[in-house]
């Protein structure tokens, strides 16, 4: 490990182990270790982190934070996950300083920030034809978040969004299992889907709810739910309670942020029907047209 890499300071710590900035010593690229002992995890622990892994391996989307590789160290029972440094932060560390000074995030920034989660959203949700090496029969493979959240959001030196931490992530074969019964994610972007105890499914929707939690508190600097405890904040987000929107932004923004936020799931859009907003689309032809 350290004849590749130089280790650089920690920057973050997981459940099983240190987030480290590293060097990679012929170039001098910087790199994010995520360091996670196995030793101490429990089965279902392991097989979750070989779904990370694996899911990571498979996505490449410049909307993504891109996986490089792993290295085991098995005499100390660790496994190091290599992945992109995204040197401009996250998306939870604008939302707090831009509160911090009590100032709002520009719509226009609100936009431009939604429109590229939605592209790494749309590559996960869209899904993949794979093959099966056994029979050769094909299924087509999407894959989840789940634990969608301003955290998980990070920003490069350009301030290109890049959507990153697929730990609670699972990938679905779309033709064979419909939805995922998990209760997975952080209590102020769960969807009320996530609350019905029977019958409790987590499909691509789920993501679209937290997303829209996401943007809203772009807006709001808050979170749409604000509860003192679990139990009110479920109560909230069973109703669909949002507290009040910033009247400094536009219905257009609004709306687009509400639909999202319908406690009945098949009311929500899709990512491809995100992106078809106009005000998105139109950011999207600026931007293909500045790379052409």
């Amino acid at each position: 490990m350290n004849d590749k890499y130089e280790l650089l300071e920690p920057i973050g710590q997981g459940s099983f182990g240190v987030i480290r900035k590293i060097r990679r010593r012929h170039d001098n690229k910087l790199f994010v270790r995520k360091e996670i002992n196995y030793g101490r995890m429990s089965e279902k622990e392991r097989r979750q982190m070989v779904n990370e892994v694996n899911i990571l391996n498979k996505l490449r989307h410049p909307n993504i934070v891109r996986y490089h590789e792993r290295l085991i160290d098995h005499d100390l029972r660790t496994i190091y996950i290599i992945m992109e440094y995204c040197s401009g932060g996250d998306l939870a560390a604008v939302i707090k300083y831009y509160k911090s000074r009590n100032m709002q995030i520009p719509e226009e920034t609100v936009w431009q920030v939604t429109s590229q989660i939605l592209l790494a959203l749309h590559e996960c949700h869209e899904g993949r034809v794979v093959k099966n090496p056994v029979d050769s029969t094909e299924s087509r493979v999407i894959i989840l978040h789940r634990d969608l959240k301003p955290d998980n959001i990070f920003l490069d030196d350009q301030h290109n969004v890049k959507l990153g931490d697929f730990g609670l992530s699972r990938a679905m074969e779309a033709a064979s299992e419909q939805f995922a019964q998990t209760f997975l994610g952080t209590p102020y972007y769960m969807s009320p889907v996530r609350e019905l105890i029977s019958g409790l499914a987590y499909n691509a929707k789920t993501d679209i709810w937290s997303l829209g939690c996401i943007i809203y508190e772009m807006c709001a600097l808050h979170p749409p739910f604000p509860a003192s405890n679990l139990q009110e904040l479920n109560q909230k987000i069973q109703l669909g309670a949002v507290a009040r929107f910033p009247t400094v932004y536009s219905r257009e923004l609004q709306d687009f942020i509400m639909a999202m936020l319908k406690v009945n799931p098949d009311l929500r859009p899709t990512t491809a029907e995100c992106l078809e907003h106009p005000r998105l689309r139109r950011f999207l032809q600026e931007t293909e047209a500045q790379h052409t």
